[in-house]
């Protein structure tokens, strides 16, 4: 199967680039209610994934709650505890159940490494509940029972 099938692609996903501000970060997480972003360099090249829990403890790290003041961090500064790992583009099922196990979304990306979007944990979960479901299906239509009717 063909993973691109469940890619939300760039131009429908939020995503910050390292030149952004610790505020414009915390601005998009709390516009977009999401818990983490995808952050990409000045090129579009897939670096790692930002948190809510990074960002609070930056924010703790630097002492500052002042939103004037976090107008003036980088949001290079802030570590990010875990990055969610890739894909590539022509990755296999197998790959992408096996990242989206821990993350909440895969990033995807091309052979050079640039961004090209996102394959939703839900997305991943509705396939496997329809597979799963025309699986039990074809089961009920194949079991000796209906065979003897």
């Amino acid at each position: 199967m063909n993973i691109l099938f469940f890619l939300t692609p760039k131009s429908e996903v939020a995503y910050i680039f390292e030149d952004e501000t610790l505020r414009q970060t915390v601005e998009k997480m709390e516009h977009r209610k999401f818990s983490c972003i995808p952050l990409l360099s000045m090129d579009g090249r897939y670096i790692g994934t930002i948190s809510e829990g990074d960002l609070l403890w930056g924010l703790k790290r630097l002492n500052t709650m002042d939103v004037k003041e976090m107008e003036d961090i980088s949001i290079m500064t802030i570590p990010r505890r875990a990055t969610y790992k890739p894909v590539h583009a022509d990755a296999d099922m197998e790959d992408l159940l096996d990242r989206a196990i821990n993350q909440n979304y895969v990033p995807v990306i091309d052979d050079q490494g640039f961004f090209i979007g996102i394959i939703t944990r839900k997305e991943i979960i509705k396939y496997c509940y329809k597979e799963l479901k025309a699986a039990y299906a074809d089961r009920q239509t194949d079991s000796p029972a209906q065979e003897n009717n």
